[in-house]
């Protein structure tokens, strides 16, 4: 039985938050306006703030990545990892190897195709500190590399999707960025300005991580098909790449997240896999082995150092600020900017898992095959640059990184085909991040309706077309770096949200676990007084029994109960004579969750499970049912007066805790 299931009000139907909806669609439209009109002098303003972010906020976006990763494992390892994302009864919606494949496809995507062999390259040839083109320079490559795609970025979106998730399963709220803000700033002013101000920033930046991601796509597909039948570059061909690959990707968000996106997750573990492995096979097997497990090793072990290395010591200053502009600050902020929809998406298929699964899931089942992508085709690219005379390979990785990774299948066994399926696999990665930002960029658009209840799909469709034309603006009009500059300025303000994130997770769960705690101590008084009783009564009453004891005692002091509490100008729904199985009282609360009293009449067995079913004994009890779920104590042989000041009592301190979680 689900709690509160029987006398939940209807949601409001979806519809479009027009101030939401308006305001970011105009402020994006304007961007991309000025980007395309004015792309010289935009680009030139949009450099100088972004070199003036990297000097003078490199040090704090190194100090709060490092405040995600510490904030989600320590709450995975606390005693808050039992928490559930949702009530007591809540089960999962998705297998565990769906939800596995799922997390794995929503923040690993065709980037890792345009970085895989080219940004090791780039590090070895222009490292931060140290001689370039040295065995040194090559080996930091892969700790760098590690670095940017490891735990710290999986560890902002497991922190988004955790705090969405958590007040949308557990407090009713919505599954928007703003319910996060919850407990900070109460009901009215998470339904207000300061609610609107987040989820329309976040979406304004979502759809410039999903416009740099469709731009690498299509860079990277294309440079794909250039290289597979010798096609010269041009607009025209591009264009086909990004109108073909948009509306797949639309077809899929309009198919939802049950059916589109959890078939395309399992379609790219398997092509992904397979091309890995052809690599690890058809390449330097043994060294390949060896460079991923040393590659893990100084990972981890200088994963504090670089975690905080600005490189103050190195001499030219001006060369390592810029160069920390270009990766480590850039792949930062790209994180960031991507955590909205990442983040959402995690938390939309992650209803019914603890705190702990969440956490351990974002964090490691896509860690694991993107460290191993990195390490074995980045020791690839390096293995033929330094041993091979692959020079062409090197200098590509630097010019046009989109089409690194088709030369370095060049000097693999059936080139062609390989080079064909790694075309289709970039399209499949694409699909993913793109169906589910669309997806996740209409829901933060609407309110209303259920809480894992999808947005209509004319507004899927139209965030796609709008994430479509203006990435064909911004190629056209030569100015796509300007957008990538934009990611990463949009990601200083998005950060500091994100610690408010924390803040308010930490609060809510000190305070959930609060009213855990003493609502079990309620059920325990409860069960403690049920035992007093079990002398006047019949250990294992039938059904009537107990049905006759709800009509003759429940009901009654549930009906003096809502009395004393509309008295008291409190709205009260009933569910009383509507149901012989479950009778109960609800209030809506200004700020939380709402209270919750219900009685249901629930079976039990005392015979053993393997036993037909007609040979078992049932047997029935009255069972509580709060908010959060069943109280596990039963009200038979309770009097009519006991039952009515239970429920004032539950409601007294139900109120109490929402006092102190929203004083």
């Amino acid at each position: 039985m689900s709690s509160a299931s029987l006398i939940k009000t209807p949601p409001e139907k979806v519809r479009v938050n027009g101030w939401v909806f308006y305001t970011s669609t105009a402020l994006i439209l304007l961007l991309t306006a000025i980007l395309i009109i004015a792309p010289q002098e935009a680009g030139r303003m949009l450099g100088v703030a972004q070199a003036w972010l990297s000097k003078s906020f490199g040090w704090y976006y190194m100090v709060v990545i490092a405040a995600y990763l510490v904030f989600v494992v320590g709450l995975a390892f606390s005693s808050y990892g039992k928490l559930k994302l949702g009530s007591k009864d809540d089960t999962p919606d998705f297998s565990y190897g769906a939800w596995a494949g799922m997390l794995f496809s929503s923040g690993i995507g065709i980037s890792l195709l345009y970085f895989g062999a080219s940004e090791p390259l780039d590090h070895y040839f222009n490292p931060p500190e140290g001689a370039a083109a040295s065995n040194g320079a090559a080996r930091q490559a892969l700790q760098l590399t590690f670095l940017h795609w490891g735990l710290h970025g999986w560890a902002i979106y497991a922190l988004v999707g955790l705090a969405v998730a958590y007040f949308a399963y557990r407090h009713n709220q919505p599954l928007a960025l703003r319910s996060a803000l919850y407990p900070l700033v109460g009901e009215r002013w998470v339904k207000g300005a300061a609610g609107h101000a987040v989820d329309g920033f976040g979406m304004f930046v979502t759809l410039l991580g999903l416009v740099t991601n469709l731009g690498i796509g299509s860079m990277q597909v294309s440079s794909g098909l250039e290289n597979l039948f010798g096609m010269q570059h041009s607009n025209t061909n591009l264009l086909i790449v990004i109108i073909v690959m948009s509306t797949v990707a639309t077809i899929a968000a309009v198919s939802g997240v049950e059916n589109g996106i959890r078939r395309l997750s399992n379609l790219n573990i398997v092509l992904f896999s397979g091309l890995l492995i052809f690599v690890l096979l058809f390449g330097p097997t043994l060294h390949l082995l060896n460079g991923l497990v040393q590659n893990t090793g100084d990972y981890l072990n200088g994963i504090i150092l670089k975690t905080f290395d600005l490189y103050v010591y190195e001499g030219d200053a001006d060369k390592t600020e810029r160069w920390m502009g270009l990766w480590t600050l850039f792949y930062w902020a790209w994180w960031i900017s991507w955590a909205p929809f990442v983040g959402m998406f995690i938390a939309r298929i992650s209803r019914g898992r603890t705190v702990r699964e969440l956490v351990a899931g974002v964090l490691l089942i896509p860690l694991g095959f993107t460290l191993a992508w990195l390490s074995i085709f980045g020791n690839s690219a390096l293995d033929l640059v330094l041993n091979h005379g692959a020079v062409e390979l090197g200098k590509t990785a630097l010019e046009q990184p989109s089409m690194a990774i088709y030369q370095l299948l060049e000097h693999y066994p059936a080139s062609k085909i390989v080079i064909g399926v790694s075309i289709f696999v970039g399209f499949v990665l694409f699909l993913t991040p793109a169906d589910s930002g669309a997806v996740m960029m209409a829901n933060l658009s609407c309110k209303g309706g259920n809480v894992d209840e999808d947005a209509p799909h004319w507004l899927r469709i139209f965030w796609s077309a709008v994430i479509t034309l203006v990435t064909i603006g911004l190629l056209f009009a030569g100015n796509f770096e300007a957008m990538q500059t934009m990611v990463v300025l949009a990601g200083l303000p998005f950060s500091v949200v994100l610690i408010f994130f924390m803040f308010g997770l930490h609060k809510a769960m000190r305070q959930d676990v609060a009213i855990e705690q003493e609502q079990a101590q309620l059920a325990e008084r409860g069960r403690r007084g049920f035992s007093e009783r079990l002398t006047a009564l019949d250990l294992q009453p039938s059904q009537g029994t107990v049905q006759r004891f709800m009509d003759k005692h429940v009901t009654p002091a549930l009906e003096e109960a809502a009395t004393a509490l509309r008295n008291q100008g409190l709205e009260v729904q009933t569910l009383l004579g509507k149901s012989k199985r479950c009778i109960g009282v609800r209030i809506e609360m200004e700020e939380g969750n709402p209270f919750v009293y219900e009685v249901s009449l629930d079976a039990y067995s005392s015979a053993p499970s393997d036993l037909p079913e007609e040979e078992r004994t049932r047997y029935y009890r009255a069972e509580v049912y709060l908010h959060n779920g069943p109280q596990e104590y039963d009200l038979m042989g309770f009097t009519q007066e006991q039952i009515t000041r239970d429920v004032l009592d539950q409601f007294e301190s139900h109120r109490q805790l929402l006092g102190r979680v929203y004083s």
